[in-house]
C-alpha cells in the first residue's frame, strides 16, 4: 500500500474489482456529484457539503438518516496521485467541519488515516483499501480492531453501490 502504512494487526483492508477503467474509478471518489451517487452506507443518502480535492483539502458530506436528523463526516487529504491513490484521516463530524465523537460509538477513533489504490488489473480496476486509527488510545484501538466485521459491511455496502453505480455509465 502507502508509504504512510504501518503494518499493524490492527489495520482493516478491504480489496474489490470494478469492471471499469481506472480512470473513471478515480472520478467516482473524487467528484461530488459521482460521490452522491454511491458513498456511504446503502439506505442513507448522502449530500456533499464540500469538496477541495488537494492536499490539506476535505471531503465533508451529510448522510441523511431516516426519520432523523444528518449525520456529517469527513475526510482531510493528506496525498493525491490522480488516477491512482488518495490517502486522508477520516472522521465523524458537525455541521461545520468539527472533528466529532461517532454517534453510536462514543470509543471509536476520532481519526483514522485511510488510502485507497487503484491498479490496472487484467481488464479491470482493482482498488486497495486500508484504514488505520490514529491519535487513539488504547481502548479507541481496541474498538477499531472489534469493529473490522462492521468496516467490512459498511465498506462492502459502499463498494456494491459503487459497482453498480460504475455500471451505469
Amino acid at each position: 500500500m502507502t508509504a504512510a502504512k504501518a503494518n499493524s494487526e490492527i489495520d482493516f483492508q478491504l480489496t474489490r474489482y470494478f469492471d471499469a477503467p481506472r480512470e473513471l474509478v478515480y472520478q467516482a471518489w473524487t467528484e461530488a456529484d459521482r460521490l452522491e451517487k454511491w458513498w456511504g452506507p446503502p439506505g442513507l443518502p448522502v449530500r456533499v457539503a464540500k469538496l477541495d480535492l488537494v492536499p490539506g483539502g476535505t471531503f465533508h458530506y451529510a448522510m441523511q438518516m431516516p426519520g432523523g436528523p444528518e449525520m456529517f463526516g469527513k475526510f482531510v487529504y493528506r496525498e493525491i496521485e490522480p488516477n491512482r491513490m488518495l490517502t486522508f484521516v477520516v472522521s465523524f463530524s458537525d455541521a461545520d467541519e468539527g472533528i466529532a465523537t461517532h454517534p453510536m460509538s462514543p470509543t471509536w477513533p476520532k481519526e483514522v488515516l485511510s488510502a485507497v489504490e487503484l491498479f490496472d488489473d487484467d481488464g479491470r480496476t482493482r482498488a486497495e483499501l486500508w484504514s488505520t486509527p490514529i491519535n487513539a488510545d488504547a481502548v479507541e484501538r481496541q474498538t477499531f480492531l472489534e469493529g473490522h466485521e462492521g468496516l467490512k459491511q459498511g465498506f462492502g455496502g459502499s463498494m456494491n453501490q459503487l459497482e453498480a453505480y460504475l455500471a451505469t455509465l
